[in-house]
């Protein structure tokens, strides 16, 4: 594992979903936990933003960066959405839909590799909207006190919608992408 300033920020974001998920079992108010939690979850989108962007700027992109980091996004959304809906602020099937498309996909990317196919299933503009939906709703879920005139539970709660709906339609487009692959070595 090469030791860089992405990966480390990789293994950070990893390191902040306990405490996303934790600081709701601590003896604080309501608004503190969600102060806690919405910030390490911002501070974990950044990173994501960033470390691939220092990976790129400085040449250190790696195999096992490649790896690591779509893995400490789906854990940090995981763990996120399982926390919004302990706290009833995500629908369970909401939750579900974009959970279970992000371990399908995973497996299919996984499985396109091994056949030396996985330029087909690369992440497309969908997939790239789906996560700016994704990024939107769950800090403004977690943070959940309307902030002036802006009711962000209701905006979290629309834009969760707007994510899962972007989720399926991505995962629909990743599955026609490999479904040549797919038909040919099923038969």
């Amino acid at each position: 594992m090469p030791l860089n300033i992405p990966n480390l920020l990789t293994w950070a974001r990893i390191l902040l979903i306990p405490l996303v998920v934790g600081v709701f079992y601590l003896p604080l108010s309501a608004a503190e936990q969600n102060f806690i939690a919405t910030a390490a979850f911002l501070v974990a989108a950044i990173t994501d933003w960033i470390d691939g962007w220092l990976a790129r700027k400085l040449n250190q992109t790696s195999a096992f960066g490649a790896f690591l980091d779509p893995v400490a996004d789906k854990l940090m959304v995981a763990a996120a959405l399982v926390v919004l809906v302990r706290l009833e602020r995500a629908d369970v099937m909401l939750a579900f839909i974009i959970i279970g498309r992000e371990i399908a996909i995973s497996a299919l990317r996984e499985w396109m590799a091994k056949i030396g196919a996985a330029k087909s299933v690369a992440v497309s503009l969908v997939g790239k909207l789906k996560t700016i939906a994704q990024m939107t709703a769950i800090p403004l879920l977690l943070w959940h006190t309307p902030i002036g005139p802006i009711d962000t539970f209701l905006l979290g709660t629309w834009s969760l919608w707007i994510a899962a709906l972007l989720t399926l339609w991505s995962m629909v487009y990743y599955l026609r992408k490999a479904w040549p692959e797919i038909s040919a070595r099923s038969r």
